[in-house]
């Protein structure tokens, strides 16, 4: 995800637009965890600015789905819900699939040398053990097939779904127990692709979404059962 890169770029923005990204960002690799109510005083203070450009962002925050406004509590961090969670990857599985496609009859070699070393640097991630570092090498890897699709279009609705698809993505790699089924569907992927098999393809990365979307659910539905 190419907005957690550009943080040298960001004194160039608008300072609302820097305000913003550092709270998304926050929210996206969890130093902001969801639930958390998000006090305009203490955010202003911690970040040495006024509330008004606060504001701005928590409102931004809520467009994007990131933060919820709760009556008498005020702006929280969203939860992540299996309703949520549903709805994006349904978007997402139908989009990547579409782009997977794409990329069987547009990659060139150049594309398929830099997917293949994704691909070889995400298993070199995992073995590092870093939760934030393998969803961010996940990310990149997506986002080479993403542009060998030449799509821009498609670029743009799937760049929409990517803060909500990163929350769901850290949960999925938080448990290692995933890494070498993620390898595995990676390299699936991977050979469609240089095979420019359209159907194997479209296949591999609808079963990498589902898998994805039953082990996030399963982890939520633990967190969520009471202690005895």
């Amino acid at each position: 995800m190419n907005e957690f890169e550009k943080e040298k770029d960001e004194e160039y923005l608008p300072l609302r637009d820097v305000v913003f990204n550092t709270l998304r960002r926050s929210i996206l690799t969890g130093e902001l965890k969801p639930g958390e109510r998000l006090m305009e005083i203490h955010l202003a203070d911690k970040l040495g600015v006024s509330r008004t450009p606060i504001r701005e962002a928590i409102r931004k925050l809520e467009l994007e789905g990131l933060v919820t406004m709760i009556p008498r509590r005020g702006a929280e961090v969203a939860q992540i819900t299996e309703k949520n969670l549903r709805d994006v990857l349904e978007v997402r599985r139908a989009l990547d699939a579409l782009a997977v496609e794409l990329a069987c009859e547009r990659i060139t070699e150049e594309e398929l040398t830099q997917l293949r070393q994704a691909c070889e640097h995400f298993i070199q991630v995992t073995r590092e053990g870093n939760a934030n570092q393998v969803a961010r090498a996940d990310v990149d890897l997506h986002d080479i097939i993403l542009r060998a699709s030449g799509n821009e279009r498609l670029m743009q609705m799937i760049s929409k779904l990517s803060q909500q698809m990163y929350r769901y993505r850290l949960e999925y790699v938080k448990d290692a127990n995933n890494y070498e089924r993620l390898i595995e569907e990676h390299r699936r992927i991977y050979e469609a692709i240089r095979s420019r098999d359209k159907e194997k393809g479209a296949e591999a990365i609808k079963n990498h979404i589902d898998n994805q979307e039953k082990a996030v659910i399963l982890r939520i539905a633990g967190k969520h059962v009471p202690e005895k």
